[in-house]
């Protein structure tokens, strides 16, 4: 086991090959490696520009993706077209999502299900890794374009509460860009390599990575050993970053003009003053009074007024220090090193107030901005076999996952994940009463699981019958220290459960590890189309399910319009999922909801009238 798992993260990769560390941001993205001449961490960019990439995809009338400074253009003039934050929905439900997305000013699709969300952009339907894909497959270009050598492998960071499909989705978004992830590493873990911090043989410290963006903050306690980087726990607020910063600025202005942030809002001119806004703040890191002429009015601002204006929101990110303390089971005394991550710790307060919680001085030296670049970039050359003062602990050869409907290859453990180690994930049945579960196991880079190694099956049957939806199954991997795999299925409503072990590596040599994890890269576009189109067939049916039972069950409170109207849409649904055209069934399946949705409510406040009959509230 560990030969191979050393072989792929290392043996086979050249010493002229190059592996760049991506950080993926949810405001700004880049891209950086390891120097050849000065084996020091930089992150590539052209000239006189920066290396920040804004995170921002415009697509244009023919549905071409702009990327980056040129997309940020149309953040104002074209909002509906223009994605940002797509980090944010990485690994999203419309649940997780619906009590912010007004905070998206695109269309996020609500299909009322557990499913992925999904952006539209007219009748296009974009999945946060297709848009994620884009930002990648940009600094992916801009890293070639300079280097003027092919880029494909890459270490990408992810926040350290990154859950098990953020992750996933994360490495199907670097397969789509043509890059090979080796490793998905913690953005906390990537800015304390930066400090060269986790480097040294038998170090033993706890430190504090407080991480404060554009538009989130996090902080993360960290216990390091021996190279070894555990998140003892994370805090934070994912709504809040320097654009809260620029607008407590904005809204000091508009008070002094007594201006209205709807009034704001109609004028062509907002986007101006934000811009004015973010001005101010970087000024006054330097000075101690803000002026500008603006729309031809003078604007004016001092350090004393917009420290106050920030002061509760600086509080606001000590409290989710001492949350994460608190979770972590530990005092101001246990953290030894604070580190400094994002470009709105450059703001004098912030520095001040930390340095001052934490009782000691904070580490700022590197480049906030880029930092957890930096450090991807370290670990990237500890994956390229040239640094060997880093220890490399057993990791997986290849990705392993289970079936799941429609033939997807659904990964619970990826490629590269450390050894030992465990996953679990809950699936349910599909069909009512259904009595048993096929668990098979596979293992392998493709989305399709006949592109894959079957490793083992096993049936868990006995499930109690229950409608669709209802039972929990909960899958669980555990691979211990000598590479063994343990499959265990469990339902959970009723106890019942059924485990196998599988020896992941046999049989498999080298040059069928390398061939298999060529062709996931080869075949990533196809392999994406392919799974869009069975998720979107597989919704699609279980709409179409779902809705014939409930017409079924409550025809005589439909009027008849309702049912002619809801019957063509079904049968317009019926012929797309015969078409090889994803966007089409996600339109028709759109359409559907958008129809019924208004009677199935009728129908429940109508049923929940007759129950509540004779109660008084």
């Amino acid at each position: 086991m560990a030969k191979i798992a050393i072989n792929i993260a290392t043996g086979s990769l050249q010493k002229e090959e190059i592996i760049v560390g991506i950080d993926l941001g949810t405001t700004n993205s880049l891209i950086a490696m390891i120097h050849p001449e000065s084996k020091q961490p930089i992150a590539l960019k052209e000239h006189d520009s920066s290396s920040l990439v804004p995170s921002i995809v415009y697509f244009d009338e023919m549905g071409n993706a702009i990327v980056g400074e040129e997309a940020r253009k149309h953040l104002e003039t074209e909002p509906q077209r223009t994605i940002f934050s797509a980090k944010r929905l990485m690994g999203k439900s419309y649940n997780d999502i619906k009590d912010r997305a007004n905070f998206f000013a695109y269309k996020v699709i609500d299909d009322d299900t557990e499913s992925l969300v999904k952006v539209q952009v007219d009748n296009k339907f974009y999945s946060p890794v297709e848009l994620s894909s884009f930002i990648l497959k940009e600094l992916k270009n801009r890293a070639e374009h300079i280097l003027k050598t092919p880029v494909t492998k890459a270490v990408v960071t992810v926040p350290a509460y990154f859950n098990d499909t953020q992750r996933q989705a994360t490495r199907d978004a670097g397969k789509l860009a043509g890059l090979d992830i080796l490793r998905i590493i913690n953005e906390p873990t990537a800015a304390s390599l930066a400090y060269g911090l986790g480097l040294k043989k038998g170090e033993n410290t706890t430190i504090a990575v407080y991480d404060l963006g554009g538009g989130t903050f996090d902080v993360s306690i960290l216990q390091i050993t021996d190279g070894i980087f555990e998140v003892l726990s994370t805090n934070g607020d994912t709504y809040l970053g320097g654009d809260d910063f620029d607008h407590a600025i904005v809204e000091y202005w508009l008070k002094e003009w007594e201006i209205t942030e709807e009034e704001l809002q109609h004028n062509k001119l907002a986007q101006g003053l934000r811009l004015k806004a973010e001005e101010a703040k970087k000024a006054l890191s330097f000075n101690d009074l803000y002026e500008t002429e603006w729309n031809g009015d003078k604007l004016s601002i001092t350090k004393a007024v917009f420290e106050s204006l920030i002061q509760p929101l600086v509080d606001k990110t000590i409290q989710c220090c001492k949350n994460a303390l608190k979770d972590a089971d530990l005092t101001i005394k246990d953290i030894e090193n604070i580190v400094m991550v994002g470009g709105s710790t450059r703001v004098p307060l912030v520095k001040e107030t930390i340095s001052t919680f934490f009782n000691r001085p904070v580490f700022d030296k590197v480049n906030p901005d880029e930092v957890v670049a930096l450090g991807a970039a370290i670990q990237a050359d500890v994956l390229a076999g040239n640094n060997k003062d880093v220890l490399l602990l057993d990791v997986t050869p290849l990705s392993l996952g289970i079936e799941t409907m429609g033939g997807l290859m659904d990964v619970l453990i990826p490629r590269n994940a450390k050894i030992p180690n465990k996953a679990g994930r809950q699936y349910t049945t599909h069909i009512d009463g259904q009595s048993g579960m096929r668990i098979s196991v596979y293992q392998g880079e493709r989305d399709m699981v006949k592109d894959n190694r079957k490793l083992a099956e096993f049936n868990l049957s006995g499930i109690p019958g229950m409608p669709a939806g209802f039972p929990k199954v909960e899958v669980s991997f555990l691979i211990n220290a000598d590479g063994i795999l343990m499959v265990k299925a469990k339902e959970l409503r009723s106890g019942i459960e059924q485990s196998i072990e599988v020896k992941p590596q046999y049989g498999l040599t080298d040059a069928e590890l390398e061939q298999m994890l060529m062709d996931s890269i080869t075949y990533a576009k196809d392999d994406m189309k392919t799974r869009a189109l069975v998720e979107a067939r597989t919704e699609g049916e279980q709409i179409l399910g779902v809705t014939e039972k409930f017409l079924a069950k409550n025809a005589s409170l439909i009027s008849k319009e309702e049912l002619l109207t809801t019957a063509s849409a079904m049968q317009a649904l019926q012929m797309a999922l015969t078409m090889e055209d994803k966007d089409l069934i996600h339109q028709k399946t759109e359409e559907l909801n958008d129809i019924s949705r208004p009677f199935a409510e009728r129908v429940m406040d109508d049923a929940i009238a007759i129950a509540m009959k004779g109660y008084k509230i």
